[in-house]
Formats: structure tokens, sequence, C-alpha cells
């Protein structure tokens, strides 16, 4: 029968003892991987000087380009204002930017297909983050902290068969 090995060392000492003399393996046992490092990010910027993101949230997908500029948001091609009419739905937009102290530093211009405003608004939100977040990489802590680099991931549930919507059945009639 095999040797046991009990520890760490024996089984080093078992897999050099196993392992040809002039032949190297994929693996290097004396790498030490430290999971106390932190991971460092980089820039990620294009030719125009602009760093781009998709942002998802329920059916909507945001395609977010941003470049320092003079804080104009552009969706679909008309001003934010115009787009997201509602003063609730231009909050969220503007939320990324102002929790990061960068409110009006940043022109942003996005794509957004699907879904409803409010969703667009969410997945908007989503895109800007992520695309600050690879813009300057010293922010992302802070956008993670706020939780704006996090992809809301609920979305609508299905209808079942035999009911009348997701959940609710049928009006029941006893006679």
């Amino acid at each position: 029968m095999a040797e046991e090995t009990k520890s760490l060392e024996d089984l080093g000492d078992a897999l050099a003892k196993a392992e040809p003399a002039g032949e190297e393996t994929g693996a290097d046992l004396s790498t030490d991987i430290s999971e106390d490092a932190p991971r460092t990010y980089e820039k990620v910027i294009d030719e125009q000087g602009r760093s781009y993101a998709t942002g998802k949230r329920k059916d909507a997908v945001a395609r977010v380009w941003i470049k320092p500029g003079v804080g104009n948001v552009t969706v679909n091609g008309r001003d934010q204002k115009q787009y997201f009419a509602r003063p609730v739905l231009q909050m969220i937009l503007n939320q990324p930017l102002a929790a990061v102290n960068r409110a009006g530093q940043y022109d942003v211009v996005c794509t957004v297909k699907g879904g409803g405003l409010s969703g667009q608004a969410g997945a908007v939100r989503h895109g800007i983050s992520k695309a600050l977040a690879l813009h300057e990489p010293d922010l992302r802590p802070d956008l993670k902290q706020g939780g704006f680099l996090t992809r809301d991931s609920r979305v609508v549930e299905r209808k079942k068969y035999g009911r009348r919507k997701a959940r609710r059945s049928f009006q029941f009639s006893k006679r």
C-alpha cells in the first residue's frame, strides 16, 4: 500500500521525488499567493479619451461613453432632461457622479435599448459607474461601497401556466 502523507511538507517531498529531475511541471510549489495584496486596476481609455462600459437593469441595456467635459449627459441623441423627464430618473443618473464629487466634470454619451424608463435609467446609472471606475480606478472603492458597480439582477417574474399573472390565480367561483 502507498505511504500516507500527513503534512504539506511530506506532500511536497513526495511530489519532488515523483517528478523527473530535468522536467518542470506547470505548477510551481514555491509560489506564494498572498490574498492580502490589494488588486490594482488600470485606466482603460480609447484613442479619443473616452472610457466605455455597458450597464444593465431589468430588460434595459445601456452603452455608455464618458470623457472629461462640462457635464453634458446625452441619451439616445437627446439631452438627459428631455429623455428622462421625471426628476427622480434624472437624480438616478447623477447619483454615481455626485457620490464621488465629479458632477459637472464628465460628458456622458449613451445609447439605451429595451425596458421602460425606470429600467433604462438604472442601466445608464450602472454604465456610468462602470465607465467612471475604468476612467479613474481610484474611485472604484467609493463606487463599490455605494453599490453602484453591482448589477441589480431583479427582473420581472415570468407568467405561469394556469395562472392569470406570475402568481395571481384566476378568480375562484364556488357556483
